[in-house]
């Protein structure tokens, strides 16, 4: 009888990373009546830029399949390193090249465990793919008799992972189950700890997904060859940091480039040397390597054609600050296509969108913005109030109250 059997169970494929999150998420759905099948993603092979003592992939390995036998279901272990070679960790590089900085979860999110991954749980049979992701998704059937999916913040205010999700599409949604965006994490543990989990007590990873903390320059160096240049110090009363702070009109469409701080109109002096501009990214710190200022230097822009690396002291710095980003047309990506056409119709007719919230990185609070179009067709978005460290490869996730609409990379 096929799927009217009342016997039927749904089956869903987890992505078991050897955490505690995805542990529990198995075991809820296993609760739930679904048939569980465990999969674990091998993404990286290259041990001598891992911290092995951060999280390697072959005790995080064991731990899933630990609990996979704990729990009963089937599991396996899925080679996908050449796949994240290809598209995320030459991606990365790439961007690097060009004086971006990437975000290389919220890529494997979009690249990997939701098209690889997803695809190969669709060859197993699955009916859904579930991860330890704290985000909840909900839908309604709109008048066209569509159902459409939402991507909402989790419950768990101090673990929302929906910013890494930022990019997937209403077809990734449909695919999805996030069983633990509506528990707090320290319930999370307990039920770990209740049904006596090997993973219940494990330290949430950290680094790359599914990779664990990578010594980034080493990573970098493996192509981006060492090229010594200069780095300029920029003085904080510099006329040029003032004037790109000023106000942009906000009942008219906005050109691009007024939000962009130009450091080569700056005045600055020459206060050390640099490996290779394409190391570094806005708002650094460590790595720098020189001394004998008043306050620390931050990295405040760089420059990858000249190979200049521009800094200034202290965290209060005005070239620190930002009052706004842009993102390319082609680079936007709406996880609600259908309010695509009424966003655009508000915003190209020169009336800003408000009532909307950013976020430009994880673990940010998010802030009040306002969407312009630019010339391009792209979207400028406006911060109520100034931000730091906007930095070019990034990705903002814009949110209308707890339901994240769209997402772009940033540009400027």
């Amino acid at each position: 009888m096929g799927r009217q059997d009342l016997n039927f169970k749904p089956k869903v494929v987890v992505g078991l990373s050897g955490g505690v999150d995805s542990s529990v998420a198995a075991y809820l759905l296993q609760q739930q009546g679904y048939e569980v099948i465990g999969l674990f993603m091998r993404n990286w092979n290259d041990a001598s830029v891992t911290l092995e003592d951060e999280c390697p992939w072959i005790d995080d390995s064991r731990d899933a399949l630990m609990v996979a036998e704990k729990l009963g279901i089937p599991f396996q272990v899925i080679d996908l390193s050449e796949t994240y070679k290809e598209r995320i960790v030459d991606y990365m590089f790439n961007e690097y090249e060009q004086g971006r900085t990437p975000n290389p979860d919220v890529l494997c999110n979009r690249e990997i465990k939701f098209d690889v991954f997803l695809k190969a749980a669709m060859g197993l049979g699955a009916d859904f793919v579930a991860t330890g992701h704290y985000v909840r998704k909900d839908s309604f059937v709109n008048e066209e008799g569509e159902e459409v999916f939402r991507l909402l913040r989790g419950i768990d205010p101090n673990k929302d992972q929906s910013y890494f999700l930022c990019q997937l599409n209403q077809y990734q949604l449909s695919k999805a189950l996030f069983p633990i965006g509506e528990l707090l994490k320290p319930k999370v543990r307990e039920i770990a700890h209740e049904i006596d989990l090997s993973t219940a007590s494990k330290k949430d990873s950290q680094g790359l997904c599914f990779i664990g903390k990578v010594s980034l320059p080493e990573f970098l160096q493996q192509k981006l060859s060492v090229k010594n240049g200069r780095v300029l110090e920029i003085d904080a009363s510099d006329p040029e940091v003032e004037s790109y702070h000023n106000f942009i009109d906000q009942n008219a469409t906005a050109d691009a480039a007024v939000l962009r701080f130009n450091p080569r109109l700056s005045l600055s002096k020459a206060v050390g040397e640099h490996k290779g501009a394409h190391f570094y990214t806005r708002g650094q710190r460590k790595g720098l390597q020189i001394g004998g200022k008043p306050l620390p230097l931050f990295v405040l822009a760089t420059d990858v054609d000249e190979n200049i690396i521009y800094v200034g002291q202290g965290e209060s710095h005005g070239a620190m600050h930002y009052r706004g980003l842009h993102v390319k047309a082609a680079e936007i990506q709406w996880i609600r296509p259908d309010l695509k056409t009424e966003f655009l119709q508000l915003y190209t007719s020169g009336s800003p969108i408000f009532n909307l919230k950013s976020q430009i990185r994880y673990r940010q609070a998010a802030f009040d913005c306002a969407l312009l179009s630019d010339s391009q067709d792209g979207i400028i978005v406006v911060f109520k109030e100034l931000q730091k460290n906007v930095t070019p490869g990034q990705f903002v996730a814009v949110y209308s109250e707890d339901e994240l609409i769209f997402s772009g990379v940033i540009s400027l």
